[in-house]
């Protein structure tokens, strides 16, 4: 069946989540979890669904982004697309004047995301993968010094044994996620308390502390948390970029009494070398680097991995470009037998980013341990297929598709500035 791409709508989506503090961090005090949100229409009525996430102000410059990519993919067919999916990817992100303002970082890249991530959608739709389908869609320009496309394919082939029994496992347990919603930075004691004895008696052994804002009150927080948790439970702290390299060591090894898995963002996102000074200084103390999810692109992972500046890899199904790009950074993870722990704190991000761990563990790395997926209880009931969590388990999706298509009535009531939920806000200010 021939889909031909025929509109391609965009739409700004906000939740007024700062007003409960939900996601606040050292350095993100005050985010309104948002999307740009993609639909992309065909000839024959179906539809793919596509976002990117941000944190409030400034989705409407994604949105503009996203607009001007529009011309790029209205007109095409579905065919024409996944066909030769590795150009169309470079076409997106190597025209020859768009690409000025990226190339492959910042608004343009998330927007890129968003657009692709509807194709993924779209696709899923219509049929399955193999493997060279698979490879065929990733861009190896500047990476091919660590993982070249053979490389990847028998990675890939190699996983296909024992493949149904790992299918089978996951649809029977799901895939092992942490909890990021007991312990916001902007949380008070009462709340984080009554939410960490909430994950507990609900079979959550992973929790995530934000940090770094007040070393003491840090010290408090991770004390309090590490006494409710009990000792044989995983505790890792996260400082989303707040701290210079030389901080970031200090300070980690004052809550190292807490016995973290890891220290998250430690600091800046660019600086891997940072990141490698900070690894090379936290491994006496038992404690590993994760960082990803402001990472650009695949190249930067690429120099992170080979920098031995990460222990635990975290992609995002919205920061890099889509599954095409995610692809990569899996298959170059596996190569440096680095773990991946995806990061899902967002709008969307946990629909979205299922699907990449399981496939990772299903046809990649064929690895549990050390591996867990972030979940965050936040607005999942506004997606048609919200993802399902079991025993601290992802549980499979079971629709095809990418899981991001939104509720109609969501859309409208939140959409920005002209949603009836933004309304009223605005009227009571």
């Amino acid at each position: 069946m021939v889909l031909k791409i025929t509109n391609l709508t965009v739409k700004d989506v906000r939740f007024p989540t700062s007003l409960q503090q939900h996601g606040s961090d050292a350095m993100h005090t005050d985010p309104d979890y948002s999307a740009a949100y993609v639909v992309l229409e065909t000839d024959r009525g179906l539809k793919g669904y596509g976002l990117t996430f941000t944190v409030g102000k400034g989705t409407e410059i994604v949105v503009c982004a996203v607009e001007a990519l529009a011309a790029f993919i209205v007109g095409k067919s579905l065919e024409e697309i996944v066909g030769d999916f590795r150009g169309f990817y470079r076409l997106l992100t190597s025209d020859g004047q768009m690409r000025w303002i990226g190339p492959e970082k910042g608004v343009i890249h998330l927007a890129t995301a968003a657009v692709l991530n509807a194709v993924w959608d779209l696709w899923a739709r219509v049929e399955g993968k193999d493997p060279k389908q698979i490879v065929s869609c990733i861009d190896f320009r500047y990476i091919t010094d660590a993982l070249t496309e053979e490389e990847a394919l028998e990675i890939l082939m190699k996983a296909q044994e024992g493949k149904q029994q790992r299918v089978d496992q996951m649809l029977k347990e799901g895939y092992p996620a942490y909890t990021t919603s007991c312990a916001w930075l902007g949380y008070s004691d009462q709340q984080l308390q009554q939410l960490c004895t909430d994950a507990l008696n609900s079979g959550w052994t992973r929790f995530k502390v934000k940090v770094g804002a007040d070393l003491e009150d840090d010290k408090r927080r991770c004390r309090l948390i590490r006494q409710m948790i009990g000792p044989d439970n995983v505790l890792m702290i996260d400082a989303n970029q707040r701290w210079d390299v030389a901080e970031a060591i200090s300070w980690v090894s004052s809550l190292a009494e807490f016995k973290p898995l890891w220290i998250e963002e430690p600091t800046s996102p660019d600086d891997i070398l940072g990141h490698a000074a900070i690894s090379k200084a936290l491994a006496p103390l038992g404690i590993g680097v994760a960082s990803g999810e402001q990472c650009h692109n695949r190249v930067m992972f690429k120099q992170f991995l080979q920098a031995s500046a990460l222990q635990f890899v975290q992609i995002d199904s919205c920061r890099l470009g889509s599954v095409n790009e995610n692809l990569a950074v899996l298959l170059m993870a596996h190569k440096f037998q680095v773990p991946v722990c995806p990061h899902a704190g967002g709008v969307g991000l946990c629909e979205l980013v299922q699907h990449l761990i399981l496939f990772d563990y299903i046809s990649v790395s064929a690895k549990l341990s050390n591996r867990m997926c972030e979940y965050v209880d936040h607005l999942h009931e506004h997606f048609i297929n919200p993802v399902v969590i079991r025993d601290a388990h992802y549980m499979p999706p079971k629709d095809p598709g990418y899981s991001c298509e939104m509720l109609d009535s969501s859309v409208q009531m939140h959409q920005y500035p002209e949603g009836e939920v933004w309304k009223l806000l605005f009227a009571k200010k």
